[in-house]
């Protein structure tokens, strides 16, 4: 699953992606970075995967990681082909959510592509071009199916009154996600204001300016969704530094959570996505499946042979081994449980797959 970064021209978009590609890149035994020029995977700090690494004696530590996608910016006109425009609508349609970078800064030697350094009408004027694209396509795909419709189709019939809801609300200026529709009877539509959004506050090395991030923050509220506050120069410039200097830095600064590692929890939880783990003495790894997942499914996600040839999971709670302190104790204590095909893995599951291929 991918989270498509976009943004207006010059509000650091690219700063971000670079910045998101170096985090992967300074991660030790990171395995992913950039899979393509435009697709860049953030680490995803886990301080459980660290205590599951000492409690086994692992060989080597993998996180897992967020896939970010670094879409082209965008520009008033865009549904209607302007600038970058369809190749933008195009890549946004290709990914699982939104991941829209705003301004809130100010610098007179970066143009600001609006004129008026306004993030909330910045924030307005992506939402628009998507609804406009929306609503195009709405109208199109309502146009194709009255004729199924009047042919007595209950199907037609059901996504032609949806339709009818989403037309109406993306002419009054709403979002697909605000108007309740049906997962199941839109899905094939993929409509972009149906994707789930969060907010990347671009701002300055120093203070922040809450008059330009209240009303932000006011707006994400409304949406139910985060704004997640950072420098992309600064966290660019700090994983230039090496690992020992980056650590005090942070400390000196009072800095607990960096903005990328913030940025990446975020997105996991954007998703939808839960953490499972494996561990032994060759690896320590945590795995990111979607909430509702069966365990073949989970161990699929590892190698498909597993999910083919799955017999069943030997499971124990991350929690639990914390609060026991050590594997031997939960088994003596019956922890450690044995489950089946059924089982729907839960965050924190550290887990050791049976098959047979």
């Amino acid at each position: 699953m991918e989270i498509g970064i976009v943004g207006l021209p010059n509000v650091g978009k690219s700063t971000l992606f670079n910045a998101l590609t170096g985090a992967g890149v300074a991660a030790e035994n990171f395995p992913f970075t950039t899979i393509e020029p435009n697709i860049g995977i953030v680490p995803l700090a886990d301080e459980r995967l660290t205590y599951l690494a000492k409690e086994f004696e692992s060989a080597k530590i993998t996180p897992s990681g967020i896939r970010f996608v670094d879409i082209a910016g965008i520009v008033k006109g865009a549904s209607q082909g302007e600038g970058l425009g369809n190749k933008f609508l195009a890549n946004i349609r290709n990914v699982d959510a939104i991941c829209h970078v705003v301004r809130c800064f100010h610098d007179e030697n970066i143009v600001n592509a609006t004129g008026d350094l306004n993030p909330i009408h910045a924030a307005e004027t992506i939402e628009t071009e998507l609804l406009l694209a929306d609503l195009q396509q709405a109208e199109k795909v309502y146009d194709r199916l009255m004729k199924v419709a009047k042919s007595g189709d209950q199907s037609a019939k059901n996504k032609i009154e949806a339709l009818d809801i989403a037309i109406k609300g993306f002419n009054d200026g709403k979002s697909a996600r605000s108007l309740n529709l049906s997962e199941d009877i839109v899905g094939e539509f993929q409509f972009l204001t149906m994707k789930p959004i969060l907010y990347v506050a671009n701002t300055s090395e120093g203070d922040p300016c809450d008059d330009m991030l209240n009303p932000l923050r006011e707006l994400a509220e409304k949406e139910k969704t985060q704004v997640i506050v950072l420098s992309t120069k600064l966290e660019a410039e700090i994983l230039e530094l090496p690992l020992e200097d980056r650590n005090s830095y942070y400390e000196d600064a009072g800095i607990t959570s960096p903005g990328l590692a913030k940025l990446a929890k975020a997105g996991q939880e954007l998703l939808g996505l839960i953490c499972f783990f494996t561990a032994g003495p060759t690896e320590s790894r945590a795995w990111l499946i979607s909430k509702g997942t069966k365990a073949p499914q989970a161990a699929g996600k590892i190698h498909t042979d597993m999910e083919r040839g799955f017999i069943r999971a030997e499971i124990f709670k991350y929690d639990d081994l914390k609060r026991e302190g050590s594997y031997g104790a939960l088994k003596q204590k019956n922890l450690v449980s044995l489950e089946g095909k059924e089982y729907e893995m839960k965050d924190g599951d550290v887990t050791f797959f049976r098959f047979s291929v």
